[in-house]
Parts: C-alpha cells; sequence; structure tokens
C-alpha cells in the first residue's frame, strides 16, 4: 500500500547508468535473474493447491513500503495473518494503521484464492496477541473469480497513465467489488475534485519531504538494483518505477543530491492529472478491526481494477499527515472520520513486478 518512488534528472539518469556499466553488472545483478524470480513468485495456483501455495498467493497482496509486516501461523483448518512489528515503519506509519491494513489486503487475497480452489471462508478478526485476522477455511464449492486471476497481476504501478476515461459500466464494477462491511468508497472522477484531491497529495508530500526522518525510513527500504533486491526480497526495487539499476552506495548518493520536494511535486501533479479517477477508502471506526477492513476493500478495488485492463497506485499523503485528514474527510463526503487510503487509477503501462519473502520466512511454526 505504498505510492513512493524517487524521480532522477534526465541527466542524473544518464551518468548513474554510464557509472554502472563502467562498474560491472556484479555489483548490480543481473534483471533477467530479477524477472526470473518475480515469475516464478506470480506463477498462478495450480489445481487444489496446498496451503504454502495459499499463502503464497497471500504475500502478493499491497503493502506498506513492500515491508511485508505480516506473519501465517496455520492451525487445522484455520490460517492466521499475524503484525511481524519487527517490520515496522514507524515514521510514516506510527499508530500502524497501514500495517493493519496490509493484513486485511493478505487476508483478501487468501479468501479469494481458497474459494478458486474449493475452500470456503469464515473470516474475523481477534483482537488477542495484538491482533490479528483469522482466516477459517473448510472444503466448499470451487468459486474462480476475475478477482482471483488478478491476483498475480496486480501491482502497484507508480507511473504516468495516459489520461483516458473510464466507461462507466467499469466504473460500477469497481463499485461494486468493494462490498466490505464497515467500509465506504469515495469514487472520485470529476477533474475539479480530483484536483482537490491532487492539492492535498502535494500539502502532504511537501510536509513528509521536510521530515529528515521520513526521508531516510523511506530510504531504507529502497532496493537500487536487482542484485540487492533478490538478496532481500523486500522493500522498493527501483527498476519497479523505471529508475534505472545501479550499485547500492550510488543509488544512495544519487538519491541523496536528487530527492528534492519540487520534483516529488510536479510528479505526483502530473501523475495525478494523468489519472482518470481517484478512490478514497474511508472504514467506520478508527481501531485494527476496521484499518483490516479497510485493506480488503482497497485490495479488491486493485483486483478489480486489475482485471479491468486498469493500473492503479497509493497516494496515501493526505492519510498519513494527521492535519490534513479533515479536508480529505470532507472530499469523500465523509466528514468526521479518518480517512484511510487513498488510489489512483487509469489506463497505463505494466512495469516490473515486486518480489516478496519465500513462504519459509513468514510462515510461523
Amino acid at each position: 500500500m505504498d505510492r513512493r518512488h524517487f524521480l532522477i534528472g534526465g541527466g542524473s539518469l544518464m551518468a548513474a547508468g554510464g557509472m554502472a556499466a563502467a562498474i560491472g553488472i556484479r555489483q548490480t545483478g543481473s534483471m533477467q535473474d530479477y524477472e526470473q524470480a518475480a515469475a516464478k513468485l506470480h506463477a498462478p495456483l495450480a489445481g487444489r493447491s496446498d496451503v504454502r501455495e495459499l499463502i503464497r498467493y497471500a504475500t502478493l497482496a499491497a503493502n506498506g513500503h513492500n515491508s511485508q509486516a505480516w506473519k501465517f501461523r496455520v492451525r487445522n483448518s484455520i490460517i492466521e495473518i499475524l503484525p511481524d512489528f519487527s517490520r515496522r515503519t514507524v515514521v510514516v506509519d506510527p499508530d500502524d494503521h497501514h500495517l493493519f491494513a496490509s493484513l486485511g489486503c493478505a487476508a483478501e487475497n487468501l479468501v479469494i484464492a481458497g474459494a478458486a480452489t474449493g475452500r470456503a471462508s469464515e473470516l474475523y478478526f481477534d483482537p488477542t496477541e495484538d491482533g490479528k485476522v483469522v482466516v477459517d477455511m473448510v472444503a466448499g464449492q470451487v468459486d474462480r473469480s476475475p478477482l482471483f486471476d488478478a491476483i498475480a497481476k496486480r501491482q502497484s504501478t507508480r507511473a504516468d497513465y495516459d489520461g483516458r476515461s473510464v466507461s462507466l459500466l467499469d466504473l460500477r464494477a469497481l463499485e461494486a467489488a468493494v462490498q466490505v462491511d464497515g467500509v465506504t468508497m469515495a469514487l472520485i472522477t470529476d477533474r475539479p475534485r480530483i484536483n482537490l484531491v491532487r492539492d492535498l497529495v502535494i500539502a502532504g508530500n511537501t510536509v513528509q519531504m521536510a521530515d529528515i526522518d521520513f526521508v531516510d525510513e523511506l530510504k531504507q527500504w529502497i532496493r537500487f538494483n536487482p542484485r540487492t533486491a533478490l538478496e532481500m526480497r523486500d522493500g522498493l526495487f527501483s527498476g519497479c518505477s523505471g529508475n534505472p539499476s545501479s550499485p547500492s552506495w550510488l543509488g544512495s548518493v544519487i538519491f541523496d543530491l536528487t530527492f528534492r520536494t519540487k520534483s516529488e511535486n510536479e510528479k505526483y501533479a502530473r501523475q495525478i492529472n494523468g489519472s482518470a479517477g481517484i478512490a478514497i477508502f474511508v472504514a467506520e471506526k478508527n481501531d485494527p478491526e476496521h484499518w483490516v477492513q479497510a485493506g480488503r476493500a482497497c485490495q479488491r478495488f486493485a483486483l478489480q481494477a486489475t482485471a479491468l485492463g486498469l493500473k492503479q497506485a497509493y497516494i496515501n499523503q493526505p492519510t498519513e499527515v494527521s492535519k490534513l485528514r479533515p479536508d480529505l474527510a470532507a472530499l469523500a463526503e465523509m466528514p468526521g472520520y479518518r480517512p484511510n487510503i487513498i488510489m489512483r487509477f487509469g489506463y497505463g503501462p505494466t512495469m516490473p513486478m515486486s518480489l516478496r519473502r519465500p513462504v519459509d520466512a513468514v510462515l510461523m511454526t
């Protein structure tokens, strides 16, 4: 559920590419190796897959900074999804709101994949052990929906979209997909209100860019080359945003030199201007149980968008900067509530897929 990538100026891009080539691919790794690993990770489920395969599909869900702050525990027919607080992003997400929303995203993938492999699910939130999502699966009818087919294809596409509008029929399909108890979605497609959201995103981004701790935390999660991305299998790989690979030390230097408020604000303004619409998700209560529900709703939206050939990406700055939340809630026509998640959507390119840690790394024994 993270929307960030850094944008390097054209001259810096050329310099970085030339220096990386001169240093040699041994320091940056092979993009071919990365793409092979991503393809294996995103391979479709085959037949009645086992629980480990279902968990692999659950981990393909959206999550903040690709930190993958979740753990899975299997107890007979029950799969529990627990928070992994060792992987928190404490600056951008100090109350673990995005973390619990990510658990909801993973849970929704799990329920949809279970149905497609002949398992019916009951899902509920258990407040014990710091809060966890419980998915109880039993034998049922095979129900393979378009959302299931989209799980392995969904990505947060942090790129420019082409500005085309989305048909009324597809907008209604997006609204119908987001039927999660306790969550309301505001779907914004008129340009004046999109512009108001854009202004809030830029205001939030300006606040965050002035926070040294925020920038440092973001930088810690960036993977500047395929080698590091393959070793860590988490974080924000620069190639997924269309940026060139470079040795980690060089990428760190370039980040420090080029990650600036003005260029980031210009990027977000351009990307929102080229988007077909904005979706804002608002839960009826401000607690971990309902943050999970908001995550489920946004995951369903992202999967339905993928099934329709649409791209989507998170622009969560106004939800992360608390002083901007009331204005965003008013735009969503939900005054007095906490907005949880914002996504832009539209037609755009397919970027390299992100990686996830192996199932063994997230499965509790």
